[in-house]
């Protein structure tokens, strides 16, 4: 079988190095790769990704051995079909490691077809590192390697400098482009650059602030000799995506015709704000698999498309989305509930097995950013007590028990919460407990006990938990 490269593949399309890409890994080819391929095809838009590999002192083997070329395999459930499509990335020139090859990274500074930076160096990646003194050497981190380059490219002067550069920062953090910003000014400040460079970043190279969403389960071991036999090549880039794909961008107008997917009718949006989107995502997607875990796990389910296939929690979950998250929230409800549905037919998508175990990781602070908010909300709005959620908070307390039906609970959080748990636990009576619990202020932002009738709610469901437990064992 033939090694992918674009001599056994006949790819012979060569276009400017419009992009620079902080980051080689699995998401950003199975998302902004795969967007911008897209854009070639079928707009003008004509650029070719530069990677740049942003950890580990090893080359990007595989990347220059496939001369960047790789498939994205694209397999999932929506709207009622399966999904399963393949297409060949031929969008990447190839990657360079700063720590192997300073002064060829600083160089792509000096190109003149830059337009576009992307990056995503997860949520730890965009900070300040203190050891980076000397932008002579490399940086440790992201924001200062983007700093050297930046600073190459104000040096090399000329026309350079009269050429806008639009940076997209992927990391799943708030104000992301605003904080890598703040991070450049940064080092720029420690590095003691030039009065002129400050004014040339601020006035030239323009951060958004982004918000993206897909499932790139990434390189498919289980099934790679039958696939990589269907595609005829060696592949050992490809990645598993699901057919779902949204990336929200908080800019002008004008974006719109300089990055034209909306030519292409992807779920690509510029906006003049992120906020609805960040909420919508955070409350009904992360929300919805949260609200389930705890319970479908006491249930004795173990996957999410598990979970929602079982009568009895996908229903729950259908009740929670559309009778209480939903109607919590301050928004046009239209949007919401497509966005419910593309949330379900995600979860159900048979070629992923998502661990509810993995979705458990500090369950606390995951109930009170994503579903405390429509909880309350739903309180406030209808005034009275949203019973899915409800249940879903007593299943919450149950699991932090960490055991039921003579099983352990995979329960992962602080220690500091670990230890409330175990030693609250010790009375074993709801009555008591329950109260007790909603009353961290730590946990939940304010004492839950404030709401009429919630505390005596949670104890029945908690109880009815326990209640079904010692059947069991009986």
């Amino acid at each position: 079988m033939n090694q992918l490269n674009r001599t056994t593949a006949n790819i012979q399309t060569i276009r400017p190095i419009k992009v620079i890409q902080f980051g080689t890994g699995n998401f950003l080819r199975g998302f902004t790769d795969w967007i911008i391929d897209m854009l070639n095809e079928k707009t003008g838009f004509n650029a070719d990704i530069q990677m740049v590999q942003v950890h580990g002192k090893r080359p990007a083997t595989e990347v220059e051995k496939q001369e960047g070329l790789f498939h994205v395999i694209t397999r999932g459930y929506q709207q009622g079909k399966i999904i399963d499509e393949t297409r060949l990335i031929t969008c990447v020139r190839g990657a360079v490691n700063p720590y192997l090859d300073y002064e060829g990274f600083l160089a792509l500074g000096e190109n003149p077809d830059l337009e576009w930076i992307l990056s995503n160096t997860t949520e730890a990646g965009i900070y300040v590192d203190e050891s980076d003194i000397d932008p002579s050497q490399p940086p440790a981190s992201f924001p200062g390697k983007l700093t050297a380059l930046l600073y190459r490219r104000y040096c090399k002067g000329g026309e350079l400098l009269n050429k806008a550069l639009h940076i997209l920062p992927c990391e799943l953090i708030e104000a992301n482009g605003q904080k890598l910003k703040e991070c450049v000014n940064a080092y720029a400040d420690r590095w003691k650059l030039p009065d002129g460079f400050v004014a040339w970043h601020s006035r030239q190279v323009h951060y958004y602030n982004t918000l993206v969403d897909r499932i790139v389960p990434g390189y498919p071991s289980d099934e790679a000799a039958e696939i990589q036999q269907r595609l005829g090549y060696c592949d050992e880039l490809m990645v598993v995506a699901e057919p779902f794909h949204f990336w929200a961008i908080e800019g002008p107008e004008y974006l719109k015709e300089l990055f034209p997917t909306g030519q292409l009718g992807l779920n690509v949006l510029v906006v003049p704000d992120l906020a609805p989107y960040r909420t919508r995502k955070v409350r009904i997607l992360n929300g919805a698999h949260t609200t389930i875990v705890p319970l479908a796990y006491l249930k004795g389910l173990r996957i999410v498309k598990e979970a929602v296939d079982d009568p009895f929690i996908g229903t729950f979950l259908q009740d929670a989305l559309h009778s209480e998250i939903i109607p919590s929230m301050d928004m046009d409800p239209s949007g919401l509930e497509q966005f419910a549905q593309d949330v379900l037919d995600r979860f159900k998508n048979p070629f992923i097995r998502h661990q509810l175990s993995a979705i458990a990781l500090n369950s606390v602070s995951k109930f009170r950013v994503r579903v405390l908010p429509s909880l309350i909300g739903y309180i406030r709005k209808e005034g009275k007590l949203p019973p899915c959620l409800i249940t879903s908070l007593a299943a919450l307390l149950v699991f932090y028990r960490g055991r039921y039906k003579g099983e352990p609970l995979p329960i992962n959080d602080t220690e500091e919460v670990m230890a409330y748990f175990s030693d609250i636990w010790k009375s074993g009576e709801p009555y008591e407990l329950v109260p007790r619990v909603l009353a961290m202020v730590p946990f939940w932002g304010l004492d839950l006990n404030q709401y009429p009738g919630l505390s005596n709610a949670v104890i029945r469901e908690v109880r009815a938990l326990l209640d079904e437990e010692k059947v069991w064992l009986v």
